[in-house]
């Protein structure tokens, strides 16, 4: 197999086995108009299996979309071939149109334009429930 290293671009590591695709669709990868390389099951030390997603292009990802589909996941941004920086990711406090309520009767549910919005009330369960109605994300 061969893989191109990257000159300017994002290098999504550390993503739990089988979580890749899903983070491909969430971030709209499909999308883009350069190469975009999907690594399943490297053998890594620390997890024992794990994804990559490389993506050869300066491009924005959404930290707390990732941090919500992958908390463990590290981001490491690449400028002329060489690592500039790297950074960890959390569980995001709050998400944004990233999940969407389910209550049929939420105010989101009748007011189309209205933000979905959904707050961490239990970190150790990551339980999110959404801000208006209380439900719970699943």
């Amino acid at each position: 197999m061969n893989i191109d290293s990257i000159v300017n671009g994002v290098v999504i590591d550390h993503i739990s086995a089988g979580k890749a695709m899903r983070l491909y669709e969430l971030l709209g990868l499909e999308k883009l108009d350069c190469s975009v390389a999907i690594i399943k099951n490297v053998h890594s030390n620390r997890m024992g299996k794990k994804d990559i997603i490389k993506i050869d292009a300066d491009v924005p990802v959404d930290f707390d979309l990732i941090g919500y589909v992958d908390p463990d996941v590290t981001i490491n941004i690449i400028r002329d071939e060489k690592l500039i920086e790297k950074k960890t990711i959390t569980l995001p406090k709050q998400l944004t149109n990233v999940i969407f309520c389910k209550n049929p009767r939420c105010i989101t549910s009748v007011e189309r334009g209205l933000d979905h919005v959904f707050k961490l009330t239990d970190e150790k369960n990551k339980v999110y429930r959404c801000i208006y109605c209380e439900t719970k994300a699943e």
